[in-house]
């Protein structure tokens, strides 16, 4: 942030000044820093595969060469799942795998919002829940759903899916497997849209998974083919039911409560991992004792995804919103490569300020020069804790949680700037904005 001159900074000690009350207009949301991850152990017992799930995915790990694989399938049919099965099966015999996260609602590795590639060389501890990890490259749409902006959707993904081609499976580079998980919104457009991730992909192996609603399943055969055309392997298997996977049966995903569990583990890679957090109120005042950055507004651009807000109100429409942080210059293209997401804390329009936290290393921080607002909320259960208020935490946290606390350990930066330059480390989110 601050192309021109370095003008990111860490303010001490106290939170800057409250600007104008917070407009709710949201904002985007890039991609994570990968947050410490222990050792994978083997595979939880109590998780029991499927025999078409197992069979399907020894099947495509035998293939000859490194396959593409796109899952596809209804909502909450256990596509991340069986994604995650396909990693751990592809693994011992390629060492890499690629993943590229098409489900704006509900990535994988990333924070909702966004659209990512990754490279994982390391087991899935446990099939059942997603870990964030660091994405070899991510496009913030900056909303939960491609119904918005289809042509921007799609966009992002032919880009990503031509960045890994090009690195991974170009003669003369390592070539990798890729698996390709796609959204559950699969008629009307969400249908239309897969046919054209299809056609563009070429992927050598279709999995279609299915439910026991035949009208919410995708149509038989290759059905994005022209009559004629030679297609890829086909899989058809069954959604994951009774004690298979969970140890019960499979229940309808609460999507509004998982996006919101992944954004408060996404902004608590701000903090040290020895650093206990347990409950929401901990986390919104350690994010509310965080000191932010200070970004001038002549440093960045402002770019609103999905709407349209007056020039007078440009600044204030950032005020306590998450922020896809990105470089208008990592590529010639349409949408930019994002490195991370960060919650503006507050705006100060006499001088040109704005206040940012975000758990974007601040190495990655000195290139940033466009900020992306989108549709994507601060979780409401780290803004409505009892105590503070919204969209400024009260002043008195750090009787709860003190500085010394938070930075007087290693934390690969130091607080104080020299020279001009910013050394601050880990800042992020501020729950309560």
């Amino acid at each position: 942030m601050g192309k021109r001159r370095r003008s990111i900074k860490k303010q001490p000690e106290s939170p800057p000044p409250p600007a104008s009350p917070a407009t709710h207009a949201p904002c985007p949301v890039p991609s994570p820093i990968p947050s410490p991850v222990p050792p994978a152990p083997e595979q939880a017992p109590e998780v029991l595969v499927p025999p078409d799930w197992a069979s399907a995915a020894a099947f495509i790990s035998s293939d000859i060469p490194p396959p593409v694989v796109l899952v596809c399938g209804p909502a909450n049919s256990g596509k991340s799942t069986f994604s995650r099965l396909l990693i751990n099966s592809l693994l011992p015999r390629y060492g890499r795998v690629g993943y590229l996260d098409t489900d704006v609602g509900q990535p994988e590795f990333s924070p909702p919002g966004c659209l990512s590639v990754h490279v994982v060389d390391e087991p899935i501890a446990d099939l059942r829940y997603p870990v964030f990890r660091e994405a070899e490259r991510c496009c913030f749409y900056g909303d939960i759903s491609s119904k918005r902006d289809p042509e921007t959707y799609l966009n992002s993904l032919f880009l990503l899916y031509t960045y890994f081609v090009e690195k991974y499976r170009s003669p003369g580079s390592e070539v990798l497997p890729l698996i390709v998980n796609t959204p559950g919104w699969v008629k009307g457009t969400g249908f239309d849209m897969l046919v054209e991730m299809l056609r563009y992909i070429c992927p050598t192996v279709v999995v279609q998974i299915r439910t026991r609603m035949q009208r919410k399943n995708l149509p038989d055969g290759m059905f994005w083919l022209d009559d004629g055309q030679a297609g890829p392997n086909v899989i058809i298997i069954d959604a994951a039911c009774h004690k298979s996977l969970s140890g019960e049966s499979l229940k309808r995903k609460d999507g509004g409560g998982t996006r919101e569990r992944r954004l408060v583990e996404y902004f608590k890679q701000c903090f040290p991992s020895d650093i206990s957090l347990a409950t929401n109120k901990e986390l919104a005042y350690a994010l509310a004792s965080l000191p932010p950055y200070e970004v001038s507004f002549s440093d960045v651009t402002v770019t609103h995804l999905h709407y349209e807000v007056p020039r007078t109100e440009i600044w204030r429409s950032l005020n306590a919103t998450i922020v896809g942080l990105a470089n208008s210059c990592d590529t010639a293209q349409a949408v930019p490569w994002c490195v991370g997401l960060g919650i503006v804390r507050g705006i100060d329009v006499q001088r040109g300020l704005l206040y940012v936290i975000t758990p974007v290393p601040v190495d990655c921080l000195q290139n940033i020069d466009l900020l992306l607002q989108g549709l994507i909320d601060i979780p409401r259960s780290i803004m409505q804790v009892k105590g503070c208020i919204s969209p400024y935490m009260s002043t008195n946290l750090r009787d709860t949680i003190r500085e010394r606390d938070l930075y007087a350990r290693n934390l690969n930066s130091p607080l104080v700037i020299q020279n001009g330059d910013c050394n601050t480390d880990d800042s992020d989110s501020d729950a309560d904005m």
